[in-house]
């Protein structure tokens, strides 16, 4: 009969531990470039994902994720933040956690448990990232590339699960301001949404987002110091209104 565990004969050598519990960060941006047209237009953008060229044994010249093991002496969010800042050279950004990966065999190196996350940075945060010292290589892929490329451990198991991810919440909360000026058009905010969920359409868009009873102080007009509405004409021939997220979350139901 076993003897209950109790503060006096607890040993922690009889319980196999992990050999590792790493933060493996996702971080999405949406990168734009003009398009070669006469009149003025929306520019092009694109989803794309951050990846490092492995530089050291396991998948030595692979590209994978960018992430790290934690360290005793902090918590798996706060190691995933200090990876996406070695990363990118950026801190203040929108980040969250969202899987566990613990497929046995998933690292040659051992049992190792990777907790992980995605970040959404905008492209002008990363013009001057460059590579770690562990890494041989830091680049910007397309998503679509990214899935199809050969990438070390299961990271593209965790791709698509981040993508996923950003795809449902791009339609229910307001994660598409990460990707935006503070202020915008409505015709930017509806192609950026379309961007992360290509599939994503909405005839009746501008109505919707702007009158909505549910949606209502989700954004609201940008306005001069004197009162007067504010517009661009930046991406178009006539001036549009600007917005801007007021900061207000709408609380939906899939039931009403």
């Amino acid at each position: 009969m076993n003897q209950p565990t109790n503060q006096t004969n607890y040993d922690s050598r009889s319980y196999r531990t992990p050999d590792g519990a790493p933060a493996d960060i996702v971080i999405f941006t949406i990168t734009t470039s003009d398009k070669n047209t006469v009149k003025k237009s929306l520019p092009h953008r694109e989803l794309q994902v951050l990846l490092i060229e492995r530089k050291q044994w396991p998948f030595q010249g692979q590209w994978a994720l960018p992430g790290g093991f934690s360290k005793e002496t902090e918590t798996i969010h706060e190691s995933a933040r200090r990876e996406l800042e070695e990363e990118t050279g950026v801190a203040d950004v929108h980040i969250e956690y969202f899987n566990v990966y613990s497929t046995p065999g998933r690292d040659p190196r051992g049992w190792i448990i990777s907790h992980a996350y995605l970040a959404l940075v905008n492209e002008k945060l990363l013009d001057k990232r460059k590579a770690a010292d562990d890494a041989a290589d830091v680049r910007l892929f397309p998503v679509k590339t990214a899935l199809s490329m050969d990438l070390a451990f299961d990271h593209r198991m965790i791709l698509q699960d981040a993508l996923y991810r950003i795809q449902q919440k791009m339609l229910t909360t307001t994660i598409a301001r990460e990707f935006l000026p503070e202020e915008f058009t409505i015709s930017e905010l509806y192609q950026v949404l379309q961007t992360v969920v290509p599939e994503f359409e909405e005839k009746n868009f501008i109505r919707k987002i702007t009158s909505t009873q549910s949606r209502e102080g989700l954004i609201e007009e940008v306005r001069g110091s004197s009162g007067e509405l504010l517009a661009s004409n930046r991406y178009s021939q006539r001036a549009a209104q600007l917005y801007r997220f007021t900061g207000y979350e709408p609380r939906l139901s899939i039931y009403s």
